[in-house]
């Protein structure tokens, strides 16, 4: 017995020390670029391994100019929600705007280095003209912007105002009205000032032991990379409109694999259009400018009907998305880009597909089809049937009438390879 237990204690101690030994680590991992569906598998993958590791903290490292407000959200939940310390840290030549100044407060401990800014977090949406901003969008991010700063116990008026007035601070105007905690030059100084300050987690108050500890670093999942192309509004713009084009022209013209094309581009763009804010009246539009170019191709409009098809769907590309937290250099490029993709590859596809059908259209219209109405003159014609020459070819001949090499007959039928005519 005594060896028994003497047994147990040294596998005791020994997961002790493992669990202390990993315990020392702090997971690092890096949030830069547009913040989207592939930002926030980044962050839940790195949350998932610093939580294997029973890391000490977790230290996201920031560089943005603003992102999607579903992944922000769903990011900023991760980390009100983390029983494990969350550092968020601006390093130095980076920036953290609009949904990154979000991100950045969500932390038990904020930290800059100098040089950087924060803040700018105003919502803009598309409008005619010039973008504008919704003043619902606005009292309802101002709010939630408040919310997390009573919750991290930050300077909740300076936050409010990152909404409301699209305020902007330094790293030293932020850490000198409470926004941050910690002015750092260096990931290492950064550690090394917080090394003993107390946060609140979701599992309660824990001491931060950070100074000289270990960083592992959290990778991009390759689901995060794939996530990060696809949920981009320009790429599932750009998807959206091949694939409507594509499938219109596949179904139209069978053979050439077009339609199996245009599929899988809308199953990529519905992908990303799932994590991204839509616009109604946007998705209107491009249904209506589909209709408009089916009914174009079931009655011949002389194009009236195709020209309104472009423009309604590239108005309502233009106006697809409602994310108020984008870059403002978003809101300038996005409708230049999406407008003139959609429409030069309207324009493009349009005219290719009207001519498939009218080429369609008279292939039906090919060999003895197209001679009916003509006329001709009777080479021979003996007990209702002979030959005649008909658009300067020898054609078999039925009739009732009784005719006689030279008449002129107008063809009025046909059976297989035999005309129906009677004289004219």
């Amino acid at each position: 017995m005594g060896r028994i237990s003497l047994h147990i204690l040294l596998f005791i101690l020994i997961l002790v020390f493992l669990t202390q030994l990993s315990a020392g680590e702090i997971v690092q991992v890096k949030i830069e670029g547009t913040i989207n569906e592939g930002s926030y598998l980044t962050l839940k993958k790195a949350f998932e391994f610093a939580e294997e590791r029973n890391a000490r903290a977790i230290l996201i490292v920031i560089d943005t100019p603003g992102g999607l407000v579903s992944s922000t959200e769903k990011m900023i939940s991760l980390m009100l929600s983390s029983k494990i310390p969350v550092i968020t840290y601006v390093p130095p030549g980076s920036f953290s705007a609009s949904a990154g100044s979000l991100i950045v407060i969500a932390g038990n401990i904020a930290g800059m280095a100098n040089g950087t800014s924060i803040g700018a977090a105003t919502p803009i949406t598309f409008g005619v003209g010039e973008p504008k901003v919704e003043q619902k969008a606005v009292n309802y991010l101002a709010s939630y912007a408040k919310a997390i700063a009573e919750k991290r116990g930050r300077n909740v008026s300076a936050v409010e105002r990152f909404v409301r007035e699209a305020y902007s601070a330094s790293a030293k105007e932020a850490y000198r009205y409470g926004i941050i905690d910690v002015l750092a030059d260096s990931i290492d100084d950064l550690l090394d000032k917080i090394d003993g300050k107390v946060v609140e987690t979701s599992a309660g108050k824990v001491v931060l032991r950070t100074k000289g500890e270990k960083i592992v670093y959290a990778e991009k999942p390759f689901k995060a990379k794939v996530f990060d192309l696809i949920s981009s509004p320009e790429l599932a713009s750009i998807l959206l409109i091949i694939g409507i084009y594509a499938l219109i022209f596949g179904l139209t013209s069978p053979g050439f694999g077009a339609e199996v094309l245009g599929a899988i581009c809308l199953i990529l763009a519905l992908f990303g259009l799932g994590v991204i804010e839509v616009n109604s009246f946007g998705v209107l539009l491009i249904i209506l400018g589909v209709l408009f170019l089916i009914a174009e191709l079931l009655t011949s409009t002389y194009g009236i009907l195709g020209v309104a098809s472009i423009f309604c769907i590239v108005l309502g590309s233009i106006m697809l998305y409602e994310e108020p937290l984008m870059p403002k250099a978003f809101y300038e490029s996005f409708p230049l880009l999406i407008g003139g993709i959609a429409t030069g590859l309207g324009i493009i596809m349009t005219y290719i597909i009207l001519k498939v059908i009218q080429v369609k259209r008279m292939k039906r219209k090919v060999g003895a089809e197209a001679l009916i109405g003509k006329k001709g003159e009777v080479v021979y014609f003996s007990n209702g049937k002979g030959m005649a020459k008909i658009d300067g070819e020898l054609w078999r001949i039925e009739s009732q009438e009784n005719l006689v090499s030279g008449d002129e007959v107008v063809v009025i039928g046909r059976e297989g390879l035999v005309l129906k005519v009677m004289k004219k």
